[in-house]
C-alpha cells in the first residue's frame, strides 16, 4: 500500500489500539493489587499460576537490585521510546504490520511506565511453568509477566516477521 494512502489506518487508530492495551494492562494490574498480597499465588492449572510479584527492574528483573535509580532510568527509556514510536507510526502509515508491531510495543511500554511512576515497580502476575525450562529457570518457572509485557513480546515478534517479509519481498 502506498505511503499516505487513504486506506491506510491513521495515527489515531494506532494510538487508540495502544490505549486499549494500556487500559487492559492497568485494569488487570489493579485487580491483582486489590485481590492479592505481595507473594500470593493461585494455581490455575499444573503449568499456570496467577501471582503477585513486584519487579523494580526490567525484563527478567534486570537491574532489580540497583538501588532505586533504575526506576527513573526505565521511565526515561520508556518516554523516549514512546516519542520515537509515535514518530515512526506517523512516518510509515501504509505499513500495517510494522505499525501494529510498534503499537503493541508502545502500549506495553507505556503500561509499564505508568506502574513505575505510580508504584516504583512493575506489577507482574502471569506465571508459567514448563519442565523443559528447569535447566534455565528454577523449578521451570518462566519469570512472571503482565499484559504490557505480553504486548511488547507480540510486538517484537511481529516486528521480526515484518522484517523477514520485507527482506523476502526485496529478494523476489
Amino acid at each position: 500500500m502506498a505511503r499516505g494512502s487513504s486506506k491506510a489506518p491513521g495515527l489515531a487508530m494506532w494510538l487508540g489500539l495502544a490505549l486499549i492495551i494500556i487500559v487492559a494492562d492497568q485494569f488487570t494490574k489493579t485487580l491483582i493489587l486489590g485481590w492479592f498480597q505481595l507473594g500470593d499465588s493461585r494455581t490455575v492449572t499444573d503449568f499456570f499460576n496467577i501471582v503477585r510479584v513486584h519487579n523494580t527492574g526490567a525484563a527478567f528483573s534486570f537491574l532489580a537490585g540497583a538501588g532505586g535509580w533504575q526506576r527513573w532510568f526505565f521511565v526515561g527509556i520508556g518516554a523516549v521510546a514512546s516519542v520515537f514510536i509515535v514518530w515512526m507510526l506517523k512516518s510509515h502509515p501504509g505499513q500495517r504490520l510494522f505499525c501494529f508491531s510498534l503499537t503493541m510495543i508502545l502500549g506495553g511500554a507505556i503500561g509499564n511506565v505508568v506502574d513505575r511512576l505510580l508504584h516504583g515497580y512493575v506489577v507482574d502476575f502471569l506465571q508459567f511453568r514448563f519442565a523443559v525450562l528447569e535447566p534455565v529457570f528454577q523449578g521451570g518457572y518462566f519469570p512472571s509477566f503482565n499484559v504490557a509485557d505480553a504486548a511488547i513480546s507480540v510486538g517484537a515478534m511481529c516486528l521480526i516477521l515484518d522484517e523477514l517479509i520485507r527482506v523476502r519481498r526485496s529478494k523476489g
